[in-house]
Parts: structure tokens; sequence; C-alpha cells
């Protein structure tokens, strides 16, 4: 049997006479950029979202680097990212001229480690950027509370997050603003990239916006340097489908969680993701620990199974922030957890039957 990880094809052709129907209308329509789908888009995640306002950028990268810039980031500064995460979420704080000064993260959960905040905040620090990591939420209210006391920028990386909560309130509810990626795998993709920003401010949802548009806002009037993200309208139009599926894909992610936690938890060896009983859990990824994960993995695929590592390397220890001169061993967990993750198969369209062979394959491979 075969289990791909995530099966793209079957997601899209779910909703195939819908999407044909949007990109019909669009290329009908005459105007590809900065128009009524966006427009329409925007609306209609806001409201997903629980937030006043979203505004569609390029890609999530582009949102999250935006956000900081909106929020005024920029040079001198420095920004505490999770040791434990994409490198994109460091990338952001460098596209700004600040620096992203990393702070471990919690070994049950992968997610930023909040006892460990305090104690990295300086006197350049300008803001704090938690990850909802494998689509669970941090404990939002505490950090914002650390983010408030010291008067710092609060940018939620919710890259993995589309439709997860906290004590039934969403990224972007806490002050600040909330970055969302629709790269295909996401909860939420597009047919291509793209990413947006969701915000409760008005007056920040227009710097945005102008942000985005080359630092304009009436065209060939430059307020400031600003670049060229603008979710088009054919994105715009593809996502506003399939958000209307986005809560139902949600639950087939969770029941198939479910399952995994059921079958597979107590056996030695291997360590099952945990959630804060606050959280509601996207289950972008499903995310076990293993010692012995490159085994496990290989076993697996030699069973069709397939598996991804989320992430094999730290950030602090790619060549592109060896500058940085993070030393081995200062981040323990976020480097003990590159080595043990292994993410299995989750997806809105994967079976019964391919769920039952994942399971019996690890079983098998733990002798049980």
């Amino acid at each position: 049997m075969r289990v791909p990880f995530l099966d793209l094809g079957a997601i899209n052709r779910e909703m195939a006479v819908e999407l044909n129907g949007a990109f019909a209308e669009c290329l009908d329509g005459g105007h590809y950029v900065l128009g009524g789908r966006l427009q329409g888009f925007e609306q209609a995640f806001a409201g997903y979202c629980g937030v006043r306002e979203a505004v569609g950028v390029g890609t999530g990268l582009d949102a999250l680097t935006l956000a900081l810039k909106a929020l005024g980031v920029g040079p001198g500064g420095e920004v505490i990212v999770p040791g434990s995460t994409f490198i994109a979420t460091w990338l952001a704080v460098s596209a700004t001229g600040a620096v992203p000064v990393p702070v471990d993260v919690d070994y049950d959960t992968g997610l930023l480690d909040i006892d460990l905040v305090p104690a990295a905040i300086t006197a350049r620090t300008q803001a704090i950027i938690p990850v909802h990591l494998y689509g669970q939420m941090l404990d939002m209210p505490r950090l914002a509370a650390i983010a408030e006391k010291h008067g710092l920028a609060l940018v939620e990386d919710a890259a993995q997050a589309h439709g997860a909560t906290w004590a039934g309130k969403g990224p972007g509810q806490w002050g600040g603003a909330a970055a969302f990626s629709f790269y295909p795998g996401k909860n939420l993709g597009a047919l291509g990239d793209g990413g947006a920003v969701v915000v409760q401010d008005a007056q920040l949802a227009s710097h945005l916006r102008r942000l985005r548009n080359y630092g304009s806002e009436v065209k060939y009037r430059h307020e400031e340097p600003g670049a060229n993200s603008r979710l088009d309208e054919l994105q715009a139009a593809l996502l506003r489908v399939k958000l209307r599926y986005l809560d139902a894909h949600n639950l087939a992610r969770r029941s198939i969680a479910e399952a995994y936690l059921r079958e597979l938890s107590g056996i030695a060896g291997l360590e099952m993701p945990t959630t804060a009983a606050e959280a509601a859990s996207s289950w972008h990824l499903f995310v076990a620990k293993s010692q012995r994960r490159d085994e496990l993995q290989a076993f697996l695929a030699e069973r069709g199974v397939e598996t991804l590592i989320h992430y094999p390397c730290p950030p602090h220890r790619q060549p592109a922030y060896s500058s940085l001169g993070i030393a081995d061993g200062r981040l323990p967990v976020s480097e003990a957890l590159a080595q043990r993750v292994i993410s299995l198969p989750i997806g809105p369209h994967l079976g019964g039957e391919q769920v039952e062979h994942v399971c019996r394959c690890v079983r098998e491979f733990h002798g049980q």
C-alpha cells in the first residue's frame, strides 16, 4: 500500500468544479492584480480569523517581513525567535535589518519556551515572533502580557495554524499581527505561493497595504520604501473557494491525529505529540519523536509510507546564520528535536486503511 505524506491532487480534485469556475471568472474578468477578488478573499479570511482586516501578500515570508516592518522593526533591533522553526521565521527578521535572537523551545510541544523569554529581552529587543508550530498555538495570553510589559511588538508566525485556536481565539486576536502562508501544502493552500497578514488595527492594515505596493497608496506617489508583494487575483479567487473547505479538512486531520494517538501511544521509544488543554490544533503536521528516527523513516519508506522531517537542521546551525556565532549546545532542545522528530502522513484525504497501514508498520518496527 502506498501512503503519500499529503495528497494535494486529491484535495484539489474534490473542489475542481469550483476551482475551474473561479479560474474562468478571473480569466474573463481582465483584472489580475489588486482587484475585487483579492478584496473579497481578504474580507472572507478576516471574518474566518475573527479579525478586522486581512492583507494579502505574495508569500508567507513576505507576510512576516512586512508585518515586522509595519510594526517598526528595523536596523539595530533584535527580535526574539524560537530555536526550532523553519528558517523563514529568522529570514524575515534579517530582511528588516534586525537580528534574530533565538530562544529554546519546549521539548514536548516544540513551541517557544515562554519561561526563557524574559531573560532574552534587552534594550535592543523590538519584537517577539511566536511560531504556532505544527498547527498548535502557543499560550498567547501569557506571551502577550510579556510583550505588553516590555513594550514589544508581537508578530505571530501562523503559517501552520489556519483554523487553530487558543481558548477559542485564533492568530491575530492577541495584538500586533499574525502572518499566514498559503504555500500549496498548508491547511489552506493556494495553487502557487501566497500569504496574508491579519490584524485588528485598521491603520496598521493600511500601512501594510502601502508596504506591499511599492510604499504607495496613490499611483506614482510613494510614501516610503516598499515591496512588490501582492496576492494576485487568481490565487485570491482560488483561496476563497478553498476557504469554504478548511473547517471540514481540519476536522479530518483531527480525526487522523486522534487515530494515531490512540493506536501508537505507549510504544517504548516513540513519543507522541502533546497539546495543551486550551489549544485546538489545526494538525498541520503530526510530529512524533523517536530515538531511532532515521531507521524508522527508512523502514516506513520500504513499506510505502512517506514521512518527512520538520526540521532536520535548526536555523542556528545553517550556514546562513553562522555569523551569529551561536555555539552548539546553546539551544539543546532545538538540537535534540532536529535529531528525533518524524512527521507521519496527515491530510484530509488520507483513508482509514492508509492510517491503519501506517500504524501497523510503526508498531511492527517497534516489535508490537
